[in-house]
C-alpha cells in the first residue's frame, strides 16, 4: 500500500502545475487551513472535495473497558468531513 503524500510532496506537486512557488503554495495551504479552522462553526466548503461541520454529539452510555462498569460520556462537540458526493464518485467511479 502507498503511503500518504507529505505537505512537502503536495506543495511539490501542485508548485509546477499552478505557475506559483512552493514558498506561495505552501504559505497558500497553510492559510486554507487556518481559514477552514476559523469558520468550521459555520460549515467549511472546500469545492469538489467535501465540507468540514461542527456536529454536536449527544451523552450517552459507555463502558470501562477494564472493568466493564457503565460510565456516562457527556454531550460534547466533535468535528466532522463531510465527503462530497462527486468525489466519491471520482474516486469508486460513481454508478454504472
Amino acid at each position: 500500500m502507498a503511503k500518504m503524500m507529505t505537505k512537502a510532496q503536495i506543495v511539490s506537486h501542485l508548485a509546477p502545475k499552478t505557475g506559483v512557488t512552493k514558498a506561495t503554495t505552501s504559505s497558500f495551504l497553510e492559510e486554507l487551513a487556518k481559514l477552514a479552522a476559523k469558520e468550521t462553526k459555520n460549515g467549511f466548503t472546500i469545492p469538489g472535495i467535501g465540507k468540514v461541520v461542527l456536529v454536536q454529539r449527544k451523552a450517552r452510555m459507555g463502558r470501562n473497558p477494564r472493568t466493564g462498569e457503565p460510565i456516562k460520556i457527556p454531550a460534547k462537540k466533535v468535528v466532522r468531513f463531510r465527503i462530497a458526493k462527486a468525489f466519491k464518485d471520482s474516486v469508486f467511479g460513481g454508478k454504472k
